[in-house]
């Protein structure tokens, strides 16, 4: 039931806006990581593909937009390409990578509450037998209350050294995501939290600059 959720969660994550993720540091940098890095694989590892490749195009982006050389685990695989530790090795080998970034979802909660709709209001305004005096008809139309949902979603993020093939910082996001059943919405929160993790990389010390 739990992995149920996450999967849907990861597809509510594509089709929906939010306020700007509470990030929390859960690994500081070690002493000993050969930090900055300039040469990043960036992976996610979400149950939709189409998924990961939206997410890690926004990393990349934001990577590249600080000078750092980044490329997209998606980009150099398909649907069929077996996610595992291996695949990825293999790209780090022909990519020269120095870092791998990794993204999961870790956790989802959803909750529903029935939500009253904005009325439409009408003016019929006509001309009564008194001077200056109107007859002014009010019109109001009020929709059904409407499901709007909560969804809490945690991602975990981890930044592995080649060279120790080891995490050496990581954090986790918490986003909260509001969304009617009846709106597409977009994809704004893949930006917003891709930033956020640019952000919290650059800041502690881990971009070449």
């Amino acid at each position: 039931m739990i992995f149920r959720i996450l999967i849907i969660a990861t597809a509510l994550f594509l089709a929906a806006c939010s306020a700007g993720p509470q990030v929390t540091r859960v690994q500081d940098l070690s002493e000993t990581a050969d930090a900055p890095y300039d040469n990043v694989l960036v992976v996610s590892l979400f149950e939709l593909f189409d998924m990961r490749r939206y997410f890690e195009d926004y990393i990349v982006e934001e990577l590249e937009s600080r000078g750092v050389r980044a490329v997209a685990s998606t980009s150099l695989m398909n649907t069929k390409t077996p996610v595992s530790r291996q695949t990825f090795l293999s790209m780090v080998e022909s990519l020269d990578s120095d870092a791998v970034l990794v993204t999961q979802l870790v956790n989802a909660r959803s909750t529903g509450k029935m939500v009253d709709m904005n009325p439409e209001v009408t003016y019929k305004a006509s001309p009564s037998y008194y001077y200056n005096v109107w007859n002014v008809e009010q019109a109001e139309y009020i929709e059904p209350q409407g499901l709007e949902f909560t969804h809490n979603i945690v991602l975990a993020t981890q930044l592995f050294s080649v060279r120790d093939l080891e995490p050496v910082w990581a954090i986790e996001s918490n986003s909260k995501i509001k969304m009617a059943f009846d709106k597409r919405g977009d994809i704004s929160v893949i930006a917003v939290e891709a930033k956020a993790i640019a952000n919290h990389l650059s800041r502690d010390g881990l971009l070449a600059p």
